[in-house]
């Protein structure tokens, strides 16, 4: 099922915001995740499956560097899920 996550990144006890920031965000790109890097947030949208898998690896990967907090948020209710449920009559 594709869905859409809203994921911020908020890294602690380090001089560069950006840098564990952008880190997180390659690795769900070369998942070949679509990411869109915002102000305070990315947003992801791919198969959940891929998401989930993709959130938990880059999470494991820069927390060995990096002191992190992280927002997760997940909706299947995607801009382009819903427009196909509307569609069929389902909403």
């Amino acid at each position: 099922m594709k869905v859409q996550a809203l994921i911020s990144i908020y890294p602690l006890k380090t001089y560069s915001l950006s840098e564990p920031i952008d880190e997180f965000c390659k690795i769900l790109k070369d998942k070949d995740l679509k990411v869109q890097t915002r102000t305070m947030d990315s947003l992801v949208i791919g198969e959940s499956g891929v998401i989930f898998k993709s959130v938990q690896e880059a999470f494991e990967q820069i927390v060995e560097k990096y002191d992190i907090a992280m927002d997760l948020k997940i909706s299947n209710a995607c801009p382009e899920e819903a427009k196909k449920k509307q569609m069929k009559g389902q909403i």
